[in-house]
């Protein structure tokens, strides 16, 4: 099946996808802030330049967009028709340098969560919001 846009129109559209700053981020960012939690963002020394980097709690927040990285199992991962051993090798890539990433923040003591997009758009999105702020503080070291 053909592409239903010209090379141009797709080749438009595909740059104005967001990699930083999108709607889950921003979500998420908003609800930790208002929570009381301050944070750094896209930190470029860290290992996969993290989402959210919240130093205190040495914590490090990815948000991944589900068709992006592979989730699997999700509504929002459909792999296209067309183009799919490219798609495939790209996600696939995706998914490889995420555990690389995760693994070595975690070698270097970092706990890592990843939000996915579609945590963010179900019924329980308060809900899942406050597990993320339930893992932060159990993480949180008490005073001696």
């Amino acid at each position: 099946m053909a592409d239903v846009h010209s090379k141009e129109t797709r080749s438009y559209n595909m740059s104005r996808i967001k990699g930083k700053n999108t709607k889950p981020e921003l979500l998420v960012r908003k609800f930790l802030h208002k929570n009381g939690f301050r944070y750094r963002l896209h930190v470029k020394d860290m290992h996969g330049k993290p989402d959210i980097v919240l130093p205190k709690y040495k914590t490090v927040i990815f948000i991944h967009g589900c068709f992006w990285h592979g989730h699997e199992g999700c509504r929002y991962y459909v792999v296209p028709k067309t183009r799919t051993e490219w798609w495939l090798n790209k996600i696939n890539t995706n998914i490889n340098n995420d555990l690389q990433y995760g693994k070595a923040l975690e070698l270097r003591g970092w706990k890592v969560l990843v939000v996915w997009e579609c945590d963010l758009k179900g019924v329980d999105k308060a809900g899942f919001l406050t597990s993320i702020i339930a893992a932060l503080k159990n993480n949180e070291e008490k005073p001696i």
